[in-house]
């Protein structure tokens, strides 16, 4: 109750520690609230300063808020320019890829085996009879999903996964300039086929007809871009909703991007060139109004995905891909044109969409896995694995313990029950007319299980590769792997048809 006592234990001789008051915090067992220090004054005496542990206490206290609160303003300097922190990879078993590829993958199958149905009954109207150029258009145009919308698939899947479409703002830039970058694409690339259209066509018989010419061009150009934009459209609402109830986009997007692209494409390809075949003797000059109309848009669209910088890249460095894989694709073109044009093999028509789908929709969602994973661990050029890969070996493909070794092995085994579901709804629609005997199943099956098989093994060394020599593989590996599947795929389909009729099976009626 007094104050005597706290000046005498204030300044006890000696040095010795003050006396804990009995409203100290500090009981039995815990260190002295305060420390003593000594020195001689001006007059000599012995002065004792003591040093509060509370000071001490807050002086740590300060610093560890301070250190906090740095950290804070990074976090908040890494937000305020990046936006939120990615998203973690999301753990996947392969039960779980297996279960998120299965019902896109099916719904792929049975988009090709629609659109082999389609071109089953086209292909006796007059515009594919008159103007039989407008058959060396499909595979092209066939081809442009694997080339643009899987791209475009591949590259919204991959920004989706590291973050980039978090933001109403990056999700409306991201959005814009795609969408504008495949237009500018889908006009050139289909330009370029109506002109590849028009050389095969003449070389064989030396025959050129320039009303055929446009309408080719105006066709192709016009299927090219509406497709593109349809597809376009579609993609991104589904790997935005993907995004939104926890499902991987690269298991879906690619999948449903080739399911719809076969069956749109070759529906509008039709359409439009049947319309405008019947104003041949009327309006010919709509021909290259069309052609016109179509090309002065592009500087609309170059400008739009110029102010993206993700496409910016893309425009300028991202043509030889589709180019090439538009060669590659003519080439399976021509093989099959050779094929079908024998009576003997007329049936095999119906099955190349389905097994050359098959085979491009699988290593597609493969080549986007991969590099969304590479994506995760640095930016291209950057070698984040501890050795640098080569020519991966086929054990490491598809039997190592990693996630894409994973998914490989269960794309692979999907191909077998998959295209058997899909040979017994071509079967159900009497399509090609096609009897299904066991021995043409065995050699079907074969000629699919080694396209994948090639398309895996090519995807994991080549997704890698681009990515050592700073490429990004969104960009420049899935048009190359798309067209690899249609030449494997025509090619390997066409040596099945051949070998299964010099052996006489005569029951498979492939002719019919």
């Amino acid at each position: 109750m007094s104050s005597k006592p706290e000046p005498k234990d204030n300044h006890q001789p000696n040095g010795t520690g003050p006396t804990p008051s009995p409203c100290s915090s500090d009981g039995p067992g815990r260190e002295p609230l305060a420390g003593t220090s000594e020195f001689l004054g001006p007059d000599g005496v012995e002065v004792v300063v003591i040093e509060s542990r509370a000071n001490a206490k807050g002086i740590r206290e300060e610093d560890a808020l301070l250190e906090n609160g740095s950290q804070s303003n990074e976090s908040d300097d890494v937000s305020t320019d990046r936006g939120p922190a990615p998203p973690s990879p999301l753990k996947e078993t392969s039960f779980s890829i297996g279960l998120q590829v299965l019902f896109p993958f099916l719904l792929a199958g049975f988009g090709t085996v629609a659109a082999g149905m389609v071109l089953d009954i086209v292909q006796h109207w007059e515009v594919f009879q008159k103007v039989t150029e407008v058959f060396i258009l499909v595979p092209a145009l066939l081809g442009l999903k694997g080339n643009l919308e899987m791209t475009l698939a591949s590259r919204l899947s991959t920004a989706a996964n590291i973050g980039q479409m978090d933001t109403p703002k990056e999700l409306w830039r991201m959005i814009t300039g795609n969408m504008a970058l495949i237009q500018v694409q889908a006009t050139v690339v289909g330009f370029l086929a109506s002109i590849a259209a028009v050389v095969f066509g003449w070389i064989p018989d030396g025959h050129f007809s320039i009303p055929h010419a446009f309408l080719l061009c105006a066709s192709s150009v016009a299927t090219a871009f509406i497709a593109s934009l349809v597809l376009g459209m579609i993609m991104i609402g589904v790997i935005i909703g993907s995004r939104k109830i926890g499902i991987n986009p690269d298991n879906v997007a690619t999948p449903i991007a080739a399911s719809l692209g076969d069956l749109i494409t070759l529906a509008l390809l039709s359409g439009i060139s049947w319309g405008l075949y019947l104003e041949l003797k009327h309006w010919r000059y709509i021909y290259p109004l069309v052609c016109a109309f179509f090309v002065a848009l592009l500087p609309v669209w170059v400008v739009l995905a110029r102010r993206s910088p993700a496409t910016r890249e893309v425009l300028y460095s991202g043509w030889e891909p589709v180019i090439i894989a538009m060669a590659i694709s003519s080439v399976g073109g021509l093989i099959l044109d050779k094929t079908v044009s024998d009576p003997n093999f007329a049936g095999m028509a119906v099955f190349t969409p389905v097994i050359n789908g098959v085979g491009g929709n699988l290593v597609a969602v493969q080549a986007s896995r991969i590099s969304t994973f590479l994506h995760m661990n640095g930016m291209p050029g950057e070698n984040s694995e501890p050795t640098p890969r080569r020519c991966p070996s086929p054990c490491t493909t598809f039997f190592s313990p990693d996630v894409n070794s994973r998914s490989a092995r269960v794309l692979f085994l999907l191909v077998v029950p998959g295209h058997l579901v899909f040979l017994y709804t071509i079967s159900c629609m009497q399509g090609g007319h096609t009897t299904l005997t066991l021995i043409f199943i065995i050699f079907y099956m074969t000629a699919a299980l080694l396209q994948v098989l090639i398309l895996l093994y090519i995807a994991d060394w080549m997704v890698h590769w681009m990515w050592g020599r700073g490429l990004d593989p969104d960009n420049f590996s899935i048009p190359y792997l798309t067209a690899l599947g249609d030449l494997l795929g025509t090619g390997l389909l066409a040596l099945s048809f051949h070998v299964l009729w010099l052996i006489g099976d005569r029951d498979t009626d492939v002719g019919d």
